[in-house]
């Protein structure tokens, strides 16, 4: 690790000695988190790079809970940012700080802990050697697990350690630590909290309140600096565990966190964390009307009566998806030989994989099919954008003046149909929609987009919406969409119907 910013004054200190020279002081890891966060807020500095979405929920109740000293627990949903957001809490933490080389628990020079440490600065005094770790080497965490044992965070002893230094079993220095412990001085986080079994919760509770850990057999209990966190799904509770009331009651601050509450938000999130910029041999064009409908489509599964609301419906859905639809728009054009390509709506249909694996079914859901839900739930998606831009048809129908659809509806209603393949060129996917009689004009008249790209995204967008709001018919193929006229559409599946009555005769 490089010290690139490592304070000048402390460049040549590498010994007790040479420290206690300087103006360097101990001080507890929560009031440095404390210090260290009060500068930000007043330098105006970002608090929380890349987190979104929570400015006036959750991050003003993360500045509270540090700027208290508080403990905490995050409590969310899945896909809510929670590890993400405890993984950023070392930038609270100072550039480095020195501890006695070669301890195991990051012993403060200046007041060490540990038995090791302790007779280190006795034998050697103010020749003890120091070294600067970075506030990277602070954080710990664990994803808590039905087996963790309470040797994996407190700490054990370590037989080999005796046997190997011909030490007894009475003696500290054959403790082995934990993962809490290896921490000291720095912030722990467990993930999943309810994961973790009773019995392991109760080692906690020292640290919680006391602040020191007892490994068995030794009397002597070692004070610990560490700022601990947790996370948790509030259904966990019920579904796989608890947290034990003595360990809530001990943890400070409780912290809900939350799915976006705004389409932009959620736009914004996707495109940061989605691979979008492949950099290969083809160009793929994104319109702002597919983001926003691949973003609704989470919006309607979170409102879904399909689909299990306290499972929550992840993030990681639209930022799968929307790799998905990338991938689906790149490989039409690698068919094509296409050096750009825009993604339409038949790339939104082929997210449904990156739908159907993140999405937790209530039984009328399982009923249903996963596949025929995650269709529902686009087909809602694309009804609910397309009010935000074109008129209601069903109003329109009502009103005395000519509907701005009936042109497009009659051209349908003359026999013709629409066919858009999966791996249709860019040339023909214009020519056919152009050849529908007031289908561009609705679109220039609403929207008027200014890319001629945009443009036909925004005729497809159209023709599927009219079909999701029962006024066309469309007929899923292997690979292709055919739009037809909604009446004859009907007709034609009751001829089948009838094909299919007489077949015996």
């Amino acid at each position: 690790m490089t010290k690139s910013d490592f304070d000048p004054r402390y460049k040549d200190v590498e010994t007790l000695g040479q420290l206690k020279k300087t103006e360097w002081a101990s001080v507890s890891v929560k009031e440095e988190i404390r210090q260290n966060l009060i500068t930000k807020i007043q330098s105006g500095d970002p608090l929380f790079p890349g987190i979104k979405g929570y400015d006036q929920s959750v991050i003003p109740e993360l500045q509270h809970a540090l700027l208290a000293r508080h403990d905490f627990i995050l409590l969310g949903l899945r896909g809510q940012a929670k590890t993400k957001i405890l993984r950023q809490l070392t930038s609270f933490l100072d550039e480095y700080i020195p501890v006695v080389k070669g301890s195991e628990i990051n012993d403060d020079p200046l007041n060490p802990i540990s038995k090791q440490a302790r007779e280190r600065i006795e034998e050697q005094g103010d020749d003890t050697p120091i070294e600067w770790i970075h506030r990277s080497r602070r954080y710990g965490e664990k994803l808590a697990t039905p087996d963790t044992a309470v040797a994996d965070l407190i700490g054990d002893i370590d037989p080999i350690k005796a046997a190997a230094q011909k030490l007894t079993l009475a003696d500290q220095n054959v403790i082995n630590f934990g993962l809490v412990p290896r921490t000291n001085r720095g912030i722990f986080a467990i993930n999943e909290l309810p994961d973790l079994q009773p019995r392991i919760q109760v080692a906690l509770l020292n640290i919680m309140q006391e602040r020191d850990i007892q490994i068995r057999g030794f009397n002597v209990r070692i004070p610990l600096d560490v700022l601990m966190v947790f996370s948790a799904n509030p259904e966990d509770y019920t579904n796989r565990g608890s947290i034990i009331t003595p360990l809530k009651d001990r943890i400070d601050s409780q912290i809900m966190t939350h799915y976006p509450r705004e389409i932009t938000i959620g736009i914004e999130i996707t495109e940061q964390e989605a691979w979008t910029s492949r950099n290969d041999r083809v160009r793929v064009e994104v319109p702002e009307i597919m983001k926003e409908l691949l973003e609704q489509t989470a919006f309607e599964a979170r409102e879904s009566e399909y689909i299990d609301q306290k499972s929550g419906v992840s993030t990681r859905m639209t930022i799968t998806a929307m790799e998905q639809m990338i991938s689906s728009a790149e490989r039409r054009a690698l068919v094509n030989n296409e050096v750009e390509v825009t993604v339409r709506v038949t790339d939104l249909f082929h997210t449904v994989p990156a739908l159907t694996g993140k999405l937790e079914l209530v039984y009328e859901g399982e009923q249903e099919g996963a596949l025929n839900v995650a269709k529902h739930i686009i087909g809602k998606a694309v009804k609910r954008t397309f009010g935000r831009y074109f008129p209601d048809p069903e109003e329109q129908k009502k009103q005395e003046d000519t509907s701005i659809y009936e042109p497009v509806l009659n051209w349908f209603a003359e026999g013709n149909t629409l066919e858009i393949s999966d791996d249709m060129p860019e040339k023909k996917y214009r020519k056919a929609l152009s050849g529908i009689t007031g289908l561009q004009r609705i679109v220039e008249k609403k929207v008027n987009p200014d890319h001629t790209e945009k443009k036909y995204v925004f005729m497809d967008f159209v023709i599927e919406a009219l079909h999701q709001h029962s006024m066309l018919g469309k007929e899923d193929l292997e690979d292709r969409r055919s739009y037809s006229d909604m009446l004859g559409s009907m007709l034609g599946s009751m001829d089948d119907f009838d094909d299919f009555e007489n077949f015996d005769e």
